[in-house]
């Protein structure tokens, strides 16, 4: 069976990296694995055709975000595909950039679209312009507490304020009232501006900004009792527009 690349890069560690190094050798596809020091001896290493160790000896995981680390040893090894798995850098418009610039295949979404759905207030628009309906939200960009309160009073308490970065529901929470909007603006983001600070892990609950770095606040209705639901479609990228995957 012939395939459309010669060399894959996989981008992650691993039981995730073994699916992908499986799967590219059932379609008679070389293979590179990429490894901490800390991963020296995991089996992901041996799967691969070929195994490359990025990052300092005393960085466990940190590497595995190393951009220009990964793309510099697709490079010298003539990858023409990388896999980032998930997690890690998967979801990393820049990473996916980088692999275009170097016209190396990025097994994904393309940059543009990352950017595009990989923020809320900028997925909410696409959304819209394809006329999926969509719950009352704000419409103004959330730089004072002033403006947080005129949007929430127009959509109407209960809401929901949420980072427009991240997901799985970190960053989240339900506000019932002007005084719990107050608390929890300024418990989110401190700052005048409510630009979240550098990530930082924190331990408290009750903080969240840690998990996105450098975005701003979006207020939607909040819908008791909901059900979380949401659909995934996967599309062809050399055949576009034909539909391979729809699950619920």
């Amino acid at each position: 069976m012939s395939s459309m690349f010669k060399k894959l890069l996989v981008a992650n560690r691993g039981e995730i990296a073994i699916r992908i190094l499986r799967a590219a050798s059932e379609l008679n596809i070389k293979t590179i694995a990429v490894y901490t020091f800390e991963d020296r001896y995991s089996l992901h290493r041996y799967k691969a055709d070929e195994a490359y160790q990025i990052g300092r000896n005393d960085d466990p995981l940190k590497p595995y975000l190393d951009i220009e680390a990964i793309v510099q040893v697709a490079k010298r090894e003539n990858a023409d595909a990388i896999h980032p798995g998930y997690g890690f850098l998967s979801e990393n418009p820049a990473f996916a950039r980088r692999c275009e610039e170097e016209q190396i295949a990025f097994i994904g979404p393309s940059s543009h679209i990352m950017e595009q759905l990989g923020d809320k207030i900028a997925a909410k628009k696409v959304a819209k312009q394809a006329g999926v309906p969509m719950i009352e939200d704000s419409k103004a960009d959330i730089t004072s507490i002033e403006i947080a309160l005129t949007e929430a009073r127009r959509i109407g308490y209960p809401i929901i304020i949420k980072a427009a970065a991240g997901g799985g529901g970190r960053g989240m929470r339900v506000v019932r009232n002007d005084e719990e909007l107050k608390k929890s603006v300024q418990e989110f983001f401190p700052s005048a501006k409510f630009k979240i600070a550098k990530a930082v892990k924190l331990q408290s609950p009750q903080h969240h900004r840690a998990d996105f770095n450098g975005t701003t606040l979006l207020i939607t209705t909040q819908i008791p009792a909901l059900r979380h639901n949401r659909i995934e479609t996967g599309f062809d990228w050399y055949e576009f527009g034909k539909r391979v995957k729809a699950e619920e």
